[in-house]
């Protein structure tokens, strides 16, 4: 019976883009950049591993600003204020695998490492998998949809709107009025001063070490290695701390009504229904191409990501292929906690 296709044989070895075996090829494995997968480190975690049960019910206060206490008047009831308690629903459906099979012949004669090089593929497929979805929990902050909610970077406060300048968006980089005034929401909405954190694409970061007020010595009274032009990291912006990620989703925009589409990937989406970040089929007219992309501040209550089975692997020998299976797989489930406790941004791209 036929194998099928897809899978690691003595051919792709030799002669693929793998190279792992020596007679061939010397030992030289280049090293592949691996994006920084960071927002799902920093929301709130909820360990469930080995516990039974697909739905996770978290008790909350639905707003504390409307928390008003009562004077007590003498010799008077006690006022009773009504019930606030609401509850976040958390469904753990997700359930990714990243599997491989390599032949025993191709096991003979590869050096030891190609097992290793494709777990480590493996680990970082699921693991991009797992941050993109955290990502996508963003889209319904500050009470919109699609990213509705979203503000532009320049001044923090205008909404993102994909009609503006005659269909191309109105996404602008990042100011330090912009996060002086994303930081500012967050405090208004009463979201505690710690844990709070800044996650943008690389465009973003280029655009921070050009700021000057944010690197250079004379702002920050950093000297030697302490500063951004010379250890290249921002660290922390007015003591929020500040991560890259290059999961963030890039703004599309259809030039025919300014309807926009939040892709993983900055891949032109051509015409026809396109599917969104967050499962959304789009009608798409005309594609305007990358107007921008998607950076968030947050703190970390805004979102709960809940693991019932962080990353497993598992090998399998199977005697009709003559061959390894490797699988490895994941369990988890993510939800929207707080939704005033994080703001989408726009930026430019």
């Amino acid at each position: 019976m036929a194998l099928g296709t897809n899978h690691i044989d003595n051919t792709g070895a030799v002669g693929g883009s793998e190279g792992f075996i020596p007679e061939i090829w010397e030992d030289e494995v280049v090293a592949q950049y691996k994006a920084n997968l960071v927002v799902a480190n920093l929301v709130s975690k909820i360990a469930r591993n080995g516990k039974k049960g697909d739905t996770i019910y978290l008790p909350r206060i639905t707003d504390r600003k409307t928390a008003v206490p009562t004077a007590k008047a003498e010799d008077t009831q006690v006022t009773l204020v009504p019930a606030a308690a609401g509850e976040v629903t958390v469904r753990i459906d997700k359930h990714y695998e990243f599997s491989f099979l390599y032949e025993d012949l191709t096991a003979l004669q590869a050096l030891d490492s190609l097992r290793r090089h494709y777990t480590d593929h493996a680990g970082y497929a699921l693991a991009r998998q797992v941050d993109r979805d955290v990502i996508a929990t963003f889209e319904n902050m500050q009470g919109g949809t699609n990213f509705t909610g979203a503000v532009i970077g320049s001044d923090g406060s205008t909404a993102w709107d994909g009609t503006a300048n005659t269909n191309a968006g109105n996404a602008a980089a990042l100011t330090d009025a912009g996060i002086r005034k994303i930081i500012q929401t967050l405090d208004d909405e009463d979201n505690p001063m710690s844990d709070r954190h800044l996650v943008i694409p690389p465009v973003e970061r280029n655009n921070i070490m050009g700021l000057a007020r944010f690197t250079e010595q004379a702002f920050v009274g950093e000297g030697g290695m302490g500063n951004t032009i010379r250890n290249g990291t921002i660290g922390q912006l007015y003591g929020i701390n500040v991560a890259i990620s290059t999961n963030l989703p890039y703004i599309h925009i259809d030039t025919a009504d300014g309807d926009d589409v939040f892709l993983w990937t900055s891949t032109a989406m051509g015409t026809g229904n396109v599917s969104s970040i967050t499962g959304e089929t789009v009608a798409v007219g005309t594609d305007g191409g990358v107007v921008g992309r998607i950076a968030l501040m947050f703190h970390r209550d805004a979102v709960v990501h809940a693991e019932q089975q962080s990353i497993r692997t598992q090998t399998q020998y199977k005697q009709e292929y003559l061959g390894d299976l490797f699988t490895a797989d994941c369990v988890y489930g993510v939800a929207e906690k707080r939704d005033y406790a994080a703001v989408p941004i726009a930026v430019a791209n």
